[in-house]
């Protein structure tokens, strides 16, 4: 049996962890050098007289829709003429590609904190989301209130576990949700069940005993619409977003779909994903509640084969059935094939056999239905769903040991999550990751 999760990350579904070893303890990201991320990148091709300028971005502390939107300004372009493959963590030294539609002149301009931006070439193809294989991590944890001995006890014994298994339970990670304000699964919900008013009051007024005073009162403020005008003029900067609903419904006070259509699209996606992430996390924890394996096949699963990166191929399915069961045994012990849980949406279609009957009571419980994943008036909160592998298969996990501290580094496949194989070994609290 599974041990089980009994922090917070419980409430976003995360019930459970692979190993049962005790935890080191302590927390990542005390400061940004501690979480360094560097992708795995698919490099558009060369075109000196190419429309689009590659290049690969570092940053520190910058999140990634504030970084657009900040050079953007720079720049003087508009931020749909910046691309890149993927978000990433904000607190965090992160190297990333990314493409500009824009002159050299204007690239070189660029004069932000914490930002270098460097091998810039031309390209006829400009960076989309998912245009990287994987990244690359090199991971401190401080504050460990155990020993070294302890620690290196515990790396060993996770790792063993994990290596047993070919990888760690696929969560989606805290990330996803807010480590410190977990509600983006909460407004995805309220998007999805039609409740746009509700989801726009969540996103601007909920609070948080993470938040410093300022970014609290400035919600107390939300929470009264008539307070609009007065919460605007004292919010802090990194409330950039909430601004830009607050500012909208100043001048349109009963278009809750308009605000959140001014959001960037990318957020606006996230708060439906979150939500189906919501959901993906209580299906595979109900699937490990049920001890059913995570590393063998059971009659009925739905298994995707990977590509030559170790790309899922989401658009190959196969059912397993006793007929190929062990066929298919043999793809996902050599990590050819992996086992995939429903992501669902608007054109999701659910398991056979015991792990559908999961999905089908989770989707039941929820009261919810593929029509509801279709939003009128926000294309871009609407998702047809699709399907995630409930392992995640890490390469080398190298480890480094201090008094209190230890370091990991190891590399992922892309859209899957760092902090899901540190809460292996580290057992801590939700806000630690």
């Amino acid at each position: 049996m599974f041990r089980k999760c009994t922090t917070a990350e419980a409430d976003v579904g995360m019930r459970y962890y692979l190993s049962g070893a005790e935890g080191t303890g302590g927390r990542i990201k005390a400061k940004a050098e501690d979480f360094i991320v560097n992708e795995i990148s698919k490099r558009p091709d060369e075109k000196p007289n190419g429309k689009f300028i590659i290049a690969d971005v570092t940053t520190k502390n910058w999140e990634t829709n504030r970084l657009v939107r900040m050079l953007s300004r720079s720049m003087n372009i508009s931020r749909e003429r910046i691309g890149f493959a993927g978000t990433k963590d904000k607190r965090a030294v992160t190297t990333q590609l990314m493409s500009f539609e824009a002159s050299d002149e204007a690239l070189a301009g660029v004069d932000l904190k914490d930002i270098e931006i460097k091998n810039a070439y031309r390209s006829g193809r400009e960076v989309q989301i998912g245009d990287l294989i994987g990244n690359e991590f090199d991971i401190t944890v401080s504050g460990c209130s155990t020993s070294a001995d302890e620690i290196s006890y515990a790396i060993d014994s996770v790792t063993a576990d994990i290596r047993e298994l070919g990888g760690f339970p696929n969560y989606f990670g805290v990330q996803r949700f807010g480590t410190s304000r977990p509600i983006t699964h909460i407004v995805g919900e309220k998007i999805i069940r039609g409740d746009i008013r509700g989801a726009v009051d969540v996103y601007l007024s909920q609070l948080s005993e993470y938040d410093n005073p300022e970014t609290n009162d400035a919600r107390k403020l939300l929470a009264d619409r008539s307070n609009l005008s007065d919460a605007v003029k004292i919010m802090p900067k990194t409330m950039s977003f909430e601004k830009t609903l607050a500012d909208h419904l100043i001048k349109f006070p009963d278009d809750d779909v308009g605000a959140i259509a001014k959001l960037p699209p990318n957020l606006q996606m996230m708060f439906t994903h979150a939500y189906q992430s919501y959901l993906f996390n209580i299906m595979l924890s109900k699937r490990m509640e049920a001890g059913i394996p995570l590393n063998a096949p059971v009659e009925g699963d739905i298994v995707i084969p990977v590509d030559a990166d170790r790309t899922p191929l989401h658009e190959r399915p196969a059912t397993v059935t006793a007929k190929n069961i062990r066929l298919v045994e043999k793809q996902i012990r050599s990590g050819k094939a992996f086992i995939t849980i429903s992501l669902f949406g608007m054109e999701s279609t659910f398991t056979e056999g015991v792990m559908g009957e999961i999905e089908r009571n989770v989707i039941e419980n929820e009261k919810l239905a593929n029509q509801d994943f279709r939003v009128p008036g926000l294309p871009q909160c609407s998702s047809k769903g699709s399907r995630r592998e409930i392992v995640c298969p890490v390469g080398e996990i190298k480890s480094t040991i201090s008094d209190g501290s230890y370091s990991l580094a190891f590399s992922l496949p892309k859209g899957n999550y760092a902090t899901c194989l540190l809460r292996e070994y580290m057992k801590s609290d939700m806000i630690s990751y």
